[in-house]
């Protein structure tokens, strides 16, 4: 006859170990994980067809087809810590500007967690763009974050983001950056009304030193959700303004390139049903520039239908 002793355990072991049980259990409860999808497909119009990145623009306007998809997954493994992974795909047709015609991917991934009322956490995302189906641009960004509220209206986040940039068959313009990103979120009305101020500080160092520059970026946007047919759309509005210092002389015009870039957006959001919203949005960008090539306005309109799960 087999005899079973059992260990003599103590009222305090016992107790540490249904305590961890109990906090597994909980932890299993908690998490979850969801899978959202968006596509969208719109037209758009723009006066001056353009490609920023490399200073060149048609001073002539287009009509384009846009459409989009992004999937994201989204881990909860407690109330206070997720993971994300996500992938976006964008492309605009141009009528007549086909060979400008720009098709983007986006891979992603974010990681947070909550220490006290401060979140933290840190992001990557690898983009590659290609013109008219041809290698473009490849960039990587990996940032880490930390945000919380200050009081029951302010909310205050600030971040650090470095930056890889290869653009194809522009080796000179290959180039690292730095930043120092934050934002101040207002919120007047919760969700319904509030206001975003953000302050950027950006370091680029090219491998051709006449590309190289530090910017001071500003921008601020006010978002207002309203009822509307019944439903809750959203209006937003919003400005960003850009000075580039550059810190070598441009050869083609004898002295150090200096920028002001001014955009304005303005959207509006309504829905048609649970799942399908309607878009409308205008924008309209200055840039002003020493160099000719980079001296140029555009106007942007263009509407889009929006499915999402």
């Amino acid at each position: 006859m087999a005899i079973l002793i059992a260990p003599n355990l103590s009222p305090r072991f016992i107790q540490l170990l249904l305590s961890g049980l109990a906090l597994a259990a909980s932890i299993q409860v908690q998490a979850q994980t969801e899978l959202s999808a968006e596509f969208s497909l719109g037209i758009e119009h723009d006066s001056n067809v353009a490609v920023e990145e490399v200073d060149t623009s048609s001073d002539q306007g287009d009509e384009g087809t846009v459409m989009s998809a992004e999937f994201e997954l989204a881990h909860k493994f407690t109330d206070k810590t997720k993971a994300s992974i996500s992938y976006n795909y964008n492309q605009i047709a141009y009528d007549t500007f086909d060979d400008l015609s720009r098709t983007t991917h986006m891979l992603g991934a974010n990681f947070s967690t909550a220490v006290g009322k401060v979140n933290t956490g840190v992001s990557y995302f690898y983009i590659g763009a290609l013109l008219d189906g041809d290698d473009f641009l490849t960039y990587q960004r990996a940032s880490p974050w930390v945000s919380g509220f200050v009081s029951k209206r302010w909310f205050l986040r600030g971040a650090y983001v470095y930056g890889d940039k290869e653009i194809a068959r522009r080796p000179g313009r290959d180039a690292k950056n730095d930043s120092a990103e934050f934002d101040a979120y207002y919120f007047w009305q919760g969700l319904r009304r509030y206001f975003n101020l953000g302050y950027t500080y950006r370091s680029e160092d090219s491998k051709a030193d006449r590309f190289d520059y530090d910017a001071h970026l500003f921008k601020l946007r006010f978002v207002q959700r309203f009822q509307l047919f019944s439903a809750l759309s959203t209006f937003e509005i919003g400005a960003r303004y850009e000075q580039r210092d550059y810190s070598s002389v441009t050869p083609s015009i004898g002295e150090e390139r200096d920028d002001d870039k001014l955009r304005f957006k303005a959207e509006l959001e309504i829905p048609l049903g649970e799942k399908l919203s309607w878009e409308l949005y205008a924008g309209y960008n200055d840039y002003q520039s020493n160099l000719p090539s980079a001296d140029y306005d555009q106007t942007v309109v263009g509407t889009k239908l929006v499915l999402a799960f």
